[in-house]
């Protein structure tokens, strides 16, 4: 059974290759919990990799230790073909369509689909994942929903797929809904399909691609499945220091992409905890009776969040090399494989030496609070 945090929530944004931070974090959590087998988050939402992180926790609820510590297996020993295509001739064939499309566009009839292959994720999520626990753990109670979000490319609706006990009811929002389903595989890669890069996946009647973008409320899944108390572990820094720096050389279109995908990854969830924050002192000035009285029905939701102490961009720019040569390459001639292009490289840089100093990091950030993370769980 679940420890007394029934409406305790994990939120687990995208951020790529960043995404091995959570597994640190969660590592050092682990350790101090006093059964480390029990699951202390029954409430599970994740979003882009985070999606694959929550989907983790989700198939082994009924032992919070064995996630974590497979969860750990996959992103210490992790390498770029695990993800992706990164042999010479697939990063070949993927560059030359692109560059066909754009130069034979009318010629070329069927346009390219992505910048890289992510069939090997398929088929690696497929060996690791058994869906079926989900609904056994439902059952016994050791998990009470789990959620997984993915963008619509058609509708532009932000939608959050979610297995849950049976009074757990779907939600409608503007612009974004939650929506009861079966998880699976597809879920995954339909949310962990960052634009341009990984392709679309079809789910039921729409295509979607990676749950982060239009995601105006990145908490709002957790709230809607029940959640009172909610740990956020972030794939970027949440604040940085207000300081405008100069810049003569023109933007690389590494540059250009990192930052936009930084504004997927980051932006929205910094605002929308910001805006949870600003409702929650709200309400702690209002008295009980004020709010009886005009109906008010908001309640407020205690957070924490643990984000990266240092910047992910200058810690990929460091491991760059330990990308396979044939990718190099590829993102060398946009300009990812210098300090300035680190943000791209950093949400692509799925090797052992960058998922490793990530996990390091989110296990020291996460011990350096030992204390609030303790009073947060009630340990």
């Amino acid at each position: 059974m679940t420890s007394g945090n029934s409406r305790t929530a994990l939120v687990l944004p995208g951020g790529g290759a960043r995404a091995a931070y959570q597994a640190g974090v969660l590592t050092a959590i682990c350790e101090m919990l006093p059964d480390p087998t029990v699951n202390p988050f029954p409430i599970l939402c994740g979003t882009s990799a985070g999606a694959i992180n929550a989907a983790t926790l989700a198939c082994h609820a009924d032992n919070f230790r064995a996630a974590v510590e497979d969860m750990n297996d996959v992103w210490r020993n992790m390498r770029a073909r695990d993800v992706y295509r990164a042999d010479p001739f697939g990063v070949a064939k993927s560059g030359a369509h692109w560059l066909s499309s754009l130069m034979l566009g009318w010629f070329v009839r069927r346009s390219p689909r992505s910048l890289l292959d992510n069939e090997p994720l398929r088929q690696l999520l497929k060996r690791r994942l058994d869906f079926s626990n989900i609904d056994r753990s439902i059952a016994n109670g050791t998990l009470s929903a789990v959620s997984i979000t993915a963008s619509g490319y058609t509708s532009g609706h932000s939608v959050s797929f979610f297995q849950a006990r049976t009074e757990v009811e779907a939600w409608a929002r503007t612009h974004r809904f939650g929506s009861r389903d079966r998880l699976t595989v597809e879920h995954l890669m339909a949310s962990a399909a960052i634009p341009f890069v990984f392709p679309a996946i079809r789910l039921h009647r729409e295509w979607f691609g990676d749950g982060s973008m239009r995601q105006l409320a990145p908490v709002s899944p957790a709230i809607h499945l029940g959640a009172e108390k909610i740990l956020v572990i972030g794939a970027g820094r949440m604040s940085e220091k207000a300081e405008r720096q100069r810049g003569d050389a023109y933007p690389t279109l590494a540059q250009v992409a990192g930052h936009a995908l930084s504004s997927i990854f980051l932006d929205g969830l910094a605002v929308d905890i910001e805006r949870m924050q600003r409702i929650n002192r709200t309400l702690s000035i209002i008295p009980e009776e004020v709010k009886e009285a005009a109906g008010v029905s908001l309640r407020p939701i205690e957070t924490l969040i643990i984000a990266p102490s240092e910047r992910l961009d200058f810690l990929a720019a460091k491991h760059a090399k330990a990308l396979p040569r044939s990718v190099r390459l590829l993102l060398r001639g946009i300009g990812a494989m210098n300090r300035a292009g680190g943000a791209l490289t950093s949400y692509l840089l799925f090797e052992q030496p960058y998922t490793r100093a990530l996990i390091s990091l989110g296990y020291r950030d996460t011990q350096a609070r030992e204390e609030e993370v303790r009073s947060f769980l009630g340990i």
